[in-house]
């Protein structure tokens, strides 16, 4: 049995090439979508629960991707039907949400964008793991990241690059301005064809060669199918439900923020999922997906604080961003205001500023691993975000937050990259796909979070100043930080020597 063969630069190039497409649209999504939102008629407290779709797309799509991509081959392959049915979808959606008329509808197409762009990102994670050998796998990774800033410099100044250009930045009450609509439109051009060139020039190994590849390498984590503990699943089912159900009375019965019933609801949908496991005879795909959840490796376990914390963070920077920055550096929470666009403009600069220097970053990471490993490289990456983040409670002129963003792409570039790389080297080829889907609840899960507490949160304790939401970020990527200490540091760290 031979090993997997080390791939080109262009060959690995090519083939993450279709995450410049993918963060165009997910860029796109994050810089502007408060903005849409505020535009229709949305309060500043009720942003975080209209952001829902976004992790709950995540928490059910990239699962059932990762479970059928593994068993997906066909005349396209294996991981790349998904790629292209994603990136149609998503473009379609791209097309639309600009022009919705109507809040409801926004939030609509927003789990319609969300879910359509994870159809295509998360099989491109278990892309990497199927087609480089461990010693490439950080290089793979890291030009993703390299991609992803790339794409999200152009797509989040967009609208500021259009209004420059003359076209309209300020529409009637409840319409969005012709800038964002532009941008939405070059958007999904953009997205559409950059996946078809990552389809078009690349390969893949068909599952019996990726198999005996995996044979070959003494490393390579095995395939297990653990026993399923039925009295413990009913166990977590009575605790998970019993705790949601608590939940939803005591924020009924003393009538607290209606965000919290976000918290609650997941409890529940997790116990019921639990119930479902206690009684499931048969090997599906939900009892499957249960069962290595349940079962995953440590470093996945692991790692899942030190994604929780991280993604907590940027959540709280994407939803906030906007109202902090138009609020506190440019004056204006009036949404159909001249002050308010142009700040809101200029927060898209500040994203694609933060990816540009992701893109950069994602140059550095690699040597920095050499000489500190991938665990410390990712401690200090999240340390120097965390640092930047605080920094917009002290910085008033908003040129300045440019600065901040060089550690933002620091962490960005790093948590898109380094986590993976610690990860995919204890992962079973035959279960990449499933398990980088499970790997995305530690994404999605505190992102749930953040939409119920967030917006309770700073009317409690801040005023309903959203610039606090960036400085509970900022503290968020210190601990995901400290937690990285707890990762053991892998065989296949060596590889970037």
């Amino acid at each position: 049995m031979s090993k997997k063969p080390e791939l080109s630069f262009w060959q690995i190039w090519n083939m993450c090439f279709g995450f410049l497409g993918i963060q165009f649209g997910f860029a796109l999504q994050n810089a502007n979508v408060s903005r849409i939102f505020q535009t229709l008629g949305a309060d500043v407290t009720d942003i975080p629960a209209l952001w829902i779709a976004a992790p709950l797309t995540g928490l059910l799509v990239q699962p059932i991707v990762g479970y059928w991509s593994d068993r997906t081959w066909n005349r396209l392959g294996r991981r790349r039907p998904y790629f292209l049915a994603g990136a149609v979808l998503a473009t379609l959606a791209l097309l639309a949400m600009p022009n919705s008329p109507a809040l409801w509808m926004a939030a609509g197409l927003l789990w319609v964008l969300d879910a359509s762009i994870n159809i295509s990102m998360e099989p491109f994670r278990a892309f990497v793991g199927d087609q480089l050998p461990p010693r490439q796998r950080p290089l793979g990774y890291a030009m993703q990241s390299f991609f992803i800033g790339l794409g999200a410099i152009v797509a989040s100044a967009l609208p500021w690059l259009l209004a420059h250009a003359g076209v309209d930045n300020v529409g009637a009450a409840g319409v969005i301005p012709d800038t964002v609509k532009y941008a939405f439109y070059i958007g999904g051009a953009v997205l559409l064809c950059s996946v078809l060139w990552t389809v078009l020039f690349t390969r893949e190994y068909p599952p019996e060669t990726l198999l005996g590849f995996e044979q070959s390498d003494e490393h390579a984590a095995a395939v297990t199918e653990a026993v399923i503990d039925r009295h413990a699943a009913w166990r977590n089912a009575a605790i998970w439900c019993l705790a949601g159900i608590v939940g939803a009375l005591l924020i009924s019965h003393y009538n607290l923020e209606r965000d919290l019933y976000i918290l609650a609801g997941s409890l529940i949908a997790y116990g019921l999922a639990q119930a479902w496991l206690g009684r499931s005879r048969g090997d599906g795909m939900l009892t499957q997906v249960l069962r290595d959840l349940h079962h995953m490796p440590d470093a996945m376990r692991r790692l899942a604080w030190v994604q929780f914390f991280s993604w907590f963070a940027l959540f709280a920077m994407w939803i906030y961003t906007t109202a902090a920055v138009t609020e506190v550096h440019f004056g204006s929470t009036d949404p159909h205001s001249t002050a308010y666009n142009d700040g809101a403009n200029w927060v898209g600069v500040l994203f694609a500023a933060y990816n540009g220097f992701a893109a950069l970053a994602a140059l550095v990471i690699p040597l920095m691993v050499r000489r500190w490993g991938l665990r410390i490289s990712h401690l200090l990456n999240l340390w120097i975000g965390g640092v930047a983040l605080l920094s917009f409670l002290f910085i008033r002129d908003p040129q300045w937050l440019l600065l901040s963003m060089v550690g933002v792409g620091f962490a960005w570039a790093s948590i898109l990259s380094l986590p993976y790389a610690l990860l995919s080297d204890n992962l079973p080829a035959a279960k990449m796909g499933v398990y980088m889907g499970i790997f995305n609840f530690f994404i999605v899960i505190p992102q749930l979070l953040a939409a119920s507490v967030l917006g309770m949160a700073l009317k409690t304790f801040f005023h309903s100043q959203p610039i606090w939401a960036l400085a509970m970020g900022g503290v968020s990527l210190m601990v995901a930080g400290v937690f990285t200490l707890r990762v053991q540091e892998p065989q296949a760290a060596s590889i970037s020597r």
